[in-house]
């Protein structure tokens, strides 16, 4: 993966323990766990309909739009 091996990834694992210290290390790893759980969610779901009125085309703006010659 990435071409990282065991020790890299455990000198990344140091150096974000001593970044943000152990005590936020869980709130970190829940808040992560939430926004993938969100982002598959939102990936699995039907896209939503939109439902705003559309403005209705000046029929003087556009004179050549459907007329046949």
């Amino acid at each position: 993966m990435f071409g990282l091996g065991m020790q890299e990834l455990i000198i990344i694992l140091v150096i974000i323990l001593i970044l943000f210290g152990a005590k936020r290390l869980p709130e970190l790893a829940g808040g992560i766990g939430k926004a993938i759980k969100n982002f598959k969610k939102g990936m699995n779901e039907p896209d939503e309909i939109d439902v705003t009125p559309k403005k209705p085309v000046s029929e003087g703006k556009e004179g050549t739009e459907g007329k046949k010659e």
